[in-house]
């Protein structure tokens, strides 16, 4: 079953401003209602993207609902007003630049809602790579139930290291037409698109896609010595927003018949594919400190549960650098009292940060008096974990091949298993399409 569809994406009316139109996602800056201040200034009363979405920096505020009216009232007027027009069918390439050594290519596209799942225990073709929290669902539920047009901000992530799907269209982009050009606002860097309209070269992509799935090309890809649900596509960024479009489908689809059902724009929500091995993804470990720990009851723990599990393990009084590979799996730890490393052999989990945290979240469910931070430096590991009673845990690099085999073996990854690019360099709303 193919997980692809070719949309009709629609977009502003030529003329129109695209720098105000366009603006990040509505997740990012969730702590930072400045950002969000200066961006309604930038704004103004111009045709933006802005109006059409809740930043959830305000989600649970007085005048949510207030907001959520608006936005659906926005919705409206821009598709009758012509505000936003339909292109012809097609994927739209997509090229980001943030004044680094290379720019990140992308496809939007629309997949079946059909095909993915977000619940635990899911084996859909397309599936997220951390654990969706459903209480997160409803809020967002509010502004997607019954809007009329849905804005993206969704990255699905392919497996394809030949780089043999997006690169090669990039590298031809001028033989197809160009929609958008235009910089960003709030660092945002430049965005340009090119419109691949319906026809043989969709289908060719939409092949290849799936190919990814093959039964016998995923078995000999991760050297699978089992059976394991076939993997298409993993979802990088958007998590949240992908379960809530899923949601509302499944309300929708409730009074649809079957044929109703087969077309349903609700059904397919729009998404940017992105290959995991595309230069510009900067996969970074999160590392782990915990605060208020005794040292020899952890390790004490850490030995039995690992055991347990099937698994061997060992710790030196050393200095190592973390790694891992399909035996084993290394974390360096730290605190006053010097550097140790923890080795777990012939780990039962995919990846290191699943083989880490099943043991802390199980720790730290009979130890109320520990609590744990996740960290993206190094440097501050080392600081935070100096001071008494704390415990730095260094996690191993996280090869991008890793995020699939993880989530093929283990479901989803722990919370905070890796860091995808800085907030300004996440998704900006551009491409729009009708729901109803």
């Amino acid at each position: 079953m193919n997980c692809l569809h070719v949309p009709q994406i629609w977009m502003p009316q030529e003329g129109t401003d695209l720098y105000k139109w366009s603006v990040v996602a509505c997740d990012q800056y969730t702590s930072q209602p400045e950002y969000w201040e200066e961006c309604e200034k930038e704004v103004g009363d111009a045709p933006s993207t802005l109006h059409m979405i809740l930043p959830e920096v305000y989600l649970g505020s007085d005048k949510e609902e207030e907001r959520i009216d608006q936005i659906h009232n926005c919705m409206d007027a821009y598709v009758k007003q012509e505000t936003i027009r339909p292109l012809p069918r097609g994927f739209m390439l997509v090229e980001r630049s943030f004044g680094k050594s290379y720019a990140r290519n992308g496809l939007v596209v629309e997949i079946d809602l059909e095909t993915y799942e977000y619940k635990k225990g899911s084996k859909s073709l397309i599936r997220p790579t951390e654990m969706t929290v459903e209480e997160r669902i409803p809020p967002r539920l509010k502004v997607r139930q019954t809007a009329s047009v849905e804005l993206p901000h969704i990255m699905l992530l392919i497996d394809d290291p030949d780089c043999s799907i997006i690169e090669p269209l990039m590298a031809k982009k001028e033989e197809f037409l160009k929609i958008y050009d235009t910089d960003l606002m709030q660092k945002g860097g430049h965005i340009a698109g090119w419109l691949i309209p319906e026809g043989n070269e969709t289908d060719a992509i939409m092949q290849a896609v799936e190919h990814l799935a093959d039964p016998e090309v995923f078995r000999e890809k991760y050297e699978l010595d089992k059976e394991y649900p076939l993997l298409n596509l993993a979802v990088g960024d958007g998590n949240h927003s992908m379960a809530t479009a899923k949601a509302a489908w499944e309300n929708i689809k409730k009074d649809l018949s079957e044929e109703e059902r087969k077309e349903h724009p609700a059904r397919f929500c729009l998404c940017e594919i992105v290959n995991v091995h595309d230069k510009s993804l900067e996969i970074e470990p999160i590392h782990r400190v915990l605060f208020g720990v005794d040292e020899d009851e952890l390790f004490g723990a850490a030995i039995t549960y690992y055991e347990e599990h099937g698994c061997a393990v060992e710790l030196r009084k050393e200095q190592s650098e973390p790694y891992a590979d399909k035996t084993q799996h290394a974390f360096s730890l730290y605190s006053r009292n010097g550097y140790q490393c923890l080795i777990v052999k012939q780990p039962a989990w995919g990846i290191a940060a699943a083989t880490i945290q099943s043991f802390l979240d199980d720790y730290l469910a009979e130890h109320s008096e520990c609590r744990i931070d996740y960290i993206h430096g190094t440097d501050t590991v080392l600081e935070l974990a100096g001071k008494e009673g704390n415990l730095g845990i260094l996690l191993p690099d996280v090869e991008k091949g890793d995020l699939f085999i993880g989530v093929v073996k283990d479901g989803v990854l722990p919370r905070k298993t890796f860091s995808m690019g800085e907030a300004n360099e996440k998704r900006y709303y551009m491409e729009c399409k009708k729901l109803s």
